[in-house]
């Protein structure tokens, strides 16, 4: 998704239109084609005081329409590498980004672990 939270949960202000991945310019921005910059945008973030059935039902829309977008590991990854604190990004919650990003940390650590040991290894 690519509203920031504080901004209006309105439509984007993008033509409906989307034009076919292969016809675009290969220098235009990955979120160019993001599926959710048409009327969706609502899907994305929590109103405040939401109640958890309600955002259950939210999250779950929000990721079927994540799942149908052309963009959506490169929407995923900007997440990440930012992190996006807020709503679902790339089909992930925020705290479904946070497991992610400790998963990649420990595997991170275990792979600089395990390079440390090979060296001293072969010295």
């Amino acid at each position: 998704m690519l509203q920031p939270p504080h901004s209006s949960l309105q439509v984007a202000d993008v033509p409906h239109q989307r034009m076919p991945v292969r016809d675009r310019d290969q220098d235009a921005p990955w979120h160019t084609e993001a599926v959710c910059r048409r009327d969706e945008a609502g899907l994305f973030f929590a109103p405040s005081k939401e109640p958890t059935a309600a955002r259950l039902s939210r999250e779950e829309a929000a990721k079927r329409v994540c799942g149908r977008c052309p963009v959506m590991v490169q929407c995923r990854e900007h997440a990440l590498l930012q992190p996006e604190p807020y709503g679902v990004w790339g089909g992930l919650t925020a705290a479904e980004r946070r497991v992610v990003l400790a998963r990649r940390r420990r595997r991170d650590l275990e792979l600089q672990k395990a390079a440390r040991g090979t060296i001293a290894a072969a010295g």
